[in-house]
C-alpha cells in the first residue's frame, strides 16, 4: 500500500467541513480529500456526512467505489 500518513477516527471526524474546512471521508481504509467537490458542500452529501468511514454506507449508493478514483488520497485510517 502507498506510503501515506495514518489518521485516527477522531482526526478524520474533525475534517467534516464544520470544525475544520477540510472535507475528508474514508473508504476501505483510505482517506480521501473531497474538499473541492461541489457535491460535498458543507460536509454533507445527501444523507452522508464527511469525517466518517463510508465503507458500509457505499453499499446503498447509486454509484460504485470507482467514484473515489478521481480524489486525492490523503492518508490511511488507523485501525
Amino acid at each position: 500500500m502507498e506510503n501515506l500518513p495514518e489518521y485516527s477516527k477522531s482526526q478524520l471526524a474533525l475534517r467534516n467541513g464544520q470544525e475544520k474546512p477540510q472535507i475528508w471521508v474514508a473508504y476501505e481504509g483510505i482517506i480521501y480529500d473531497l474538499t473541492n467537490s461541489r457535491l460535498w458542500k458543507y460536509g454533507k452529501h445527501y444523507e452522508h456526512w464527511a469525517g466518517q468511514d463510508l465503507t458500509q454506507e457505499l453499499k446503498d449508493a447509486p454509484h460504485s467505489h470507482k467514484v473515489f478514483e478521481r480524489w486525492v488520497k490523503i492518508g490511511k485510517l488507523k485501525t
